[in-house]
């Protein structure tokens, strides 16, 4: 092999100080002028790191010792913290934790968006373990170990986590890992199944498991015992999302929680999108409530609306509310909640909101108050041509500081709002993962 192509030596480990944390949780640092990104590290502690991987533009390490802590620095509660990729903040105080994702929302408006908030609104906070009930696990057959690994990926990497249980999923999965991998390596499919999407409600969960190969009428067995004995649904998914299906037997009911205040229950299928954290979705829906200031005379537009989860709690305290979707299948979700519920007064119309053209059900602009909650990508394009005349009041509920920052300052500086209050709510507490939101009001 020429000297060219031969994988270049990394430098000995390095001793420095942290000057700050990066966006996803990661330490900074400069050595001879280049950024180094260093896990389990962070602001103002001396560490030792030793390098993983150079780049034309920044380097990544890990802290091997911890010369002089910051008094932010908590003991990681999963032993598995250093392995899994699953969480990235174990180490950092929730407290601050909390002004992390809080500086990043505020960085990000002001850089991006050029904007600031007239009031930076408190922060939602909510449990920190057991919290999570959505979520998609990798699965994979180890031939070296003769087993089948099933968990969140390890991190910077493709291999899947060897961990047993995990104390951000619900218990009802979390404490489920062992017996869930002892029943995958005995299916004769066992080095066919690539995914397990796991969904909790509050009447039960249910694990989809993503098939490559048909499994046996002995797997479908094994299956429905192992449901049996945990007290857990599974379901079955050969091909896209549209192919899941209730393993047979399992009677197809849906999962379901509730607002308990507006008594309200909400149905969702499994592959259903969902907030991950239930407590925290009805602390969202107060703060909504808090800012968007329904009436009973209100006419309110949802843009991304899903199931209904904040259209029909709000429903109660207005006149008329439309909810808008592009996926066709949440839609009948929604219209059928709105059934189960008996709740008349909410529209709902699938659309294409990532469209060059709006929907002319949307073009009258009679909506006093609107309220959005778009995916990662944000809303650029139906910001840009939403009727907004009569919009007093606008809430944006954000998955992405970024896009809410771009989206912020279309709505300022070309839309003639004002970004009244913003803040977040750590959804995804342990993670690098800012949920924020923000009320723009008339000017």
């Amino acid at each position: 092999m020429s000297a060219s192509r031969k994988k270049r030596r990394l430098p000995d480990p390095v001793t420095a100080t942290i000057e700050s944390l990066s966006h996803e949780g990661r330490g900074v640092v400069h050595v001879d002028g280049k950024a180094v990104f260093v896990d389990n590290a962070l602001p103002g502690e001396e560490v030792r790191f030793r390098y993983l991987r150079r780049r034309s533009k920044r380097d990544e390490a890990e802290a091997v010792d911890i010369l002089r802590a910051s008094p932010q620095r908590v003991e990681p509660f999963c032993e598995y913290f250093h392995l899994c990729g699953g969480c990235s903040l174990q180490h950092l105080a929730p407290a601050a934790q909390i002004a992390h994702k809080q500086d990043v929302l505020l960085e990000q408006l002001r850089h991006i968006g050029r904007v600031d908030p007239e009031q930076v609104l408190e922060p939602l906070t909510g449990p920190v373990r057991g919290y999570r009930r959505k979520a998609r696990l990798g699965a994979r057959y180890v031939f070296r170990k003769e087993r089948v690994l099933a968990g969140f990926r390890e991190r910077h990497s493709s291999f899947i986590a060897d961990i047993d249980h995990c104390g951000v999923l619900h218990p009802a999965v979390g404490e489920l890992l062992p017996a869930l991998k002892s029943l995958l390596g005995g299916l004769s499919i066992h080095d066919r199944i690539p995914q397990i999407e796991a969904a909790v409600g509050e009447d039960g969960a249910v694990l989809v498991l993503r098939h490559l190969a048909p499994p046996t009428e002995t797997d479908q067995q094994a299956l429905r015992q192992f449901a049996a004995e945990h007290d857990i649904r599974v379901w079955l998914q050969p091909g896209g999302p549209d192919t899941a299906a209730p393993l047979e037997g399992d009677g197809g009911r849906e999962l379901t929680y509730r607002f308990e205040e507006e008594g309200i229950s909400i149905g969702f299928h499994p592959l259903d999108f969902t907030q991950v954290n239930f407590d925290m979705n009805r602390a969202m829906l107060a703060r909504i409530r808090e800012l968007l200031q329904p009436g009973d005379s209100d006419n309110i537009l949802e843009l991304f609306c899903g199931l209904g989860n904040f259209t029909l709690p709000l429903a109660c305290s207005v006149a008329r509310i439309t909810g808008v979707e592009g996926d066709a299948a949440l839609v009948e979700r929604a219209r059928g909640n709105a059934a189960r519920n008996g709740i008349a007064n909410a529209d709902f119309i699938h659309a294409d909101l990532h469209g060059e053209n709006l929907p002319p059900s949307l073009g009258a602009g009679d909506h006093d108050r609107v309220l959005l909650d778009p995916p990662r990508t944000g809303a650029r394009e139906l910001l840009q041509q939403l009727p907004l005349q009569n919009v007093q009041r606008l809430v944006y509920v954000s998955c992405n500081p970024a896009t809410l920052a771009r989206d912020a300052g279309i709505l300022v500086h070309e839309r003639g709002l004002r970004l009244a209050a913003a803040g977040v709510m750590d959804m995804f507490p342990h993670t690098s993962h800012v949920e924020s939101i923000a009320l723009f009001e008339r000017r």
